[in-house]
């Protein structure tokens, strides 16, 4: 009690020091802001600045397609969280905003509540079913589809928010760890797949539903096959010229990276060139293609998230905030130990979980820390997150003045910007073969998650990664390696001899190693793997001595009874008595010792502690003494209590 007093006092004293130091790491920008050196990182942090606004641009509204959102949400989206990520972030180089899996998981976790108040897939299609018609946040009149998706959106975003501000608060960043690099390698192969697949019918200018839920996949697929005789000439021939001119200059600026000052922003470019043809040659009335439309200026008004979608949305915004906080967190300790510098995990939850709660307020979706736009902002020079206050002020310029001009801009450009921006997803496939060399398990892995993620759906395939390798984890320490050791000759030193040549046996001592803890899930393959590996099963050896001494004590009763039947009677009872028949001698062991070598073991349960006990006694019965050899302490500590 007096210690937990004690730390209490510790804990809820008040003062200005501890004041400024709750401050300081709630909002790391009040420590590092007043040292910021203007002369040595300020242009550096605006150069960087200046090229991942530009990337961002068209990122901002491509993406917006995929969350199923108009394009001023992806601009709303990456404007507030890269200047609220200033604020409360620990890491210098990550660059929040809209990132494609994130985008994917949201435009299915809208789509299923539009579908149900009644709207079409196709957002042309605004008009609800009778009685499904609600006000619209800004209380502009009936809510059409657009309004009712980002509803819908801002809502998941709060939820997300929520979620992972607990767990920074409650200090459960180690959730994070249960994403293994091959799973997460997976899931975004898997989902690059699928959102590949979803801008299909933006490439090809079809008109066709979009499919959610297990199978999506191969539907969407079918879909685009059977109607491929619809598709739009005039937007077919856009993407592809839009490919023919993006892939190749990303593959420059890709292999000259190092060369360059800053990589050449094709992307923009084209959206820039193709929005004017289209608008000159009236692409949209002329060969019916779809466009972006009106992109309004400014910004709404605050608005709430409704709560009548959080029982629907609760389990949606789970998967989404955890690969969020991942991506999030696994970027900040990269690039924080290649620049060295100190990362704390359960702050940057908290930093991307303000990067979603406050944005629901301002009609913005789920982001995270993206990989395309950080890696770009780290290889041009960026030495503070001042880089993504001057990322925010050319987005401000967009949002404020640029953006109508994309009215004629196609959806198609659009969908090639995406898929090209999923290139290093896709990449991942010339891994496997050096994955394969170095952990096949691992492979497996990756395998298993990419393609229930591409098959099944995204949050199943991410359930289905994490659970199979959990399982592969305990299949690891089911049957891990046993051997038996033998001596370095002239040192102490004791090594396997299946592995190792020219190892010296002790004789009548067998010395085995378990290479894993002893607990109740491998209690079965260690007695079996000993008796493998030792040639000695002490359990039948004893039944064999039980039944020796039988067989003799029975045999020496039957000379007894009839020793006074005659002279032969007893010679022949003389003769098996000096002479036993083979079968009848008891078995010999090569051992006097067995030596359990526990240096690998980490802990020892209960059911455990219960097969060593049988093993010792078991061995006792053929006369073979157990020892235990590199017990760590706490394994002495629950031999002792046991």
């Amino acid at each position: 009690k007096e210690l937990i007093l004690k730390k209490a006092r510790e804990v809820c004293t008040c003062n200005h020091q501890t004041i400024i130091t709750f401050l300081c790491r709630l909002f790391p920008v009040l420590d590092w802001l007043p040292r910021y050196n203007i002369k040595t990182q300020l242009l550096g942090d605006v150069i960087s600045g200046l090229l991942v606004g530009i990337v961002t641009i068209p990122q901002s509204v491509s993406y917006s397609l995929l969350a199923s959102q108009d394009p001023i949400y992806g601009l709303y989206t990456n404007f507030f969280c890269s200047i609220i990520y200033v604020a409360v972030a620990t890491s210098r180089h990550n660059c929040v905003g809209s990132f494609g899996v994130l985008c994917l998981l949201v435009g299915q976790s809208v789509n299923r509540p539009l579908r149900l108040a009644g709207y079409g897939d196709d957002s042309s299609d605004s008009s609800p079913l009778p009685g499904n018609t609600t006000s619209a946040g800004n209380g502009t009149g009936a809510c059409d589809r657009s309004c009712y998706a980002i509803t819908v959106a801002l809502s998941l975003c709060f939820l997300v928010g929520i979620y992972q501000i607990l767990l920074g608060v409650l200090q459960l960043g180690f959730v994070a760890v249960y994403l293994s690099e091959p799973l997460l390698g997976g899931f975004v192969t898997g989902s690059s797949l699928t959102i590949i697949t979803s801008q299909m019918k933006y490439l090809l200018g079809l008109k066709i539903p979009r499919h959610e839920g297990v199978g999506s996949f191969i539907l969407t697929w079918v879909d685009l096959f059977r109607y491929i005789q619809n598709t739009n000439i005039c937007d077919l021939v856009t993407s592809l010229v839009a490919l023919a001119i993006i892939v190749p200059v990303k593959e420059i600026n890709d292999r000259y990276k190092e060369k360059m000052k800053a990589p050449f922003p094709i992307e923009l470019l084209v959206v820039i060139v193709a929005t004017v043809i289209s608008h000159y040659f009236n692409f949209e009335t002329r060969y019916k293609s779809d466009v972006c439309g009106d992109i309004p200026t400014g910004f709404r008004k605050p608005t709430l998230p409704d709560i009548s979608l959080f029982p629907s949305l609760a389990i949606d915004a789970l998967p989404i905030a955890v690969i969020g906080f991942a991506m999030t967190i696994s970027l900040a300790e990269i690039f924080g130990k290649k620049h060295g510098y100190t990362v704390r995990a359960n702050q940057e939850m908290i930093a991307i979980g303000m990067c979603n709660l406050i944005p629901s307020f301002f009609y913005c979706f789920a982001s995270s820390a993206a990989l395309t736009k950080t890696l770009l902002k780290e290889s041009t020079g960026t030495q503070t997150q001042v880089s993504g206050l001057v990322t925010s002020l050319v987005l401000l310029l967009v949002l404020l003045w640029i953006a109508p001009l994309f009215y004629s801009l196609q959806t198609s450009v659009l969908g090639v910007v995406t898929i090209v921006n999923l290139r290093g997803g896709l990449r991942k496939f010339r891994d496997t073969p050096r994955m394969w060399r170095l952990s096949k398990l691992d492979t497996v892995v990756w395998w298993v998650t990419m393609l229930s993620s591409t098959l099944i759906s995204t949050e199943i395939g991410l359930l289905v990664g994490v659970c199979f390798a959990l399982l592969c984890i305990i299949f690891r320490t089911q049957r891990p390696r046993a051997a038996l050791l033998g001596k370095v000759s002239n040192t102490e030193i004791y090594e396997d001899q299946a592995t190792y040549k020219q190892l010296s046996s002790i004789a009548n001592i067998k010395i085995f190693r378990f290479e894993s803890s002893l607990y109740y899930a491998n209690k079965d393959y260690f007695k079996t793997v000993l008796y493998q590996r030792t040639g000695v099963n002490p359990v039948l050896l004893a039944a064999k001595h039980q039944k020796v001494r039988a067989q003799a004590n029975t045999e020496t009763g039957n000379s007894k009874s009839f020793l006074g039947t005659g002279f032969d009677c007893l010679k022949q009872a003389k003769k098996r008595a000096e002479k036993p028949p083979a079968d009848a001698s008891p078995p010999s062991v090569d051992m006097h010792t067995l030596i359990l070598d526990c240096g690998a073991m980490q802990f020892i349960d209960t059911v455990g502690l219960s097969v060593l006990k049988e093993t010792y006694h078991d061995y006792k019965k053929i006369d073979v003494q157990v020892l235990l050899a590199n017990c760590n302490p706490s394994i002495r500590h629950r031999l002792r209590e046991g």
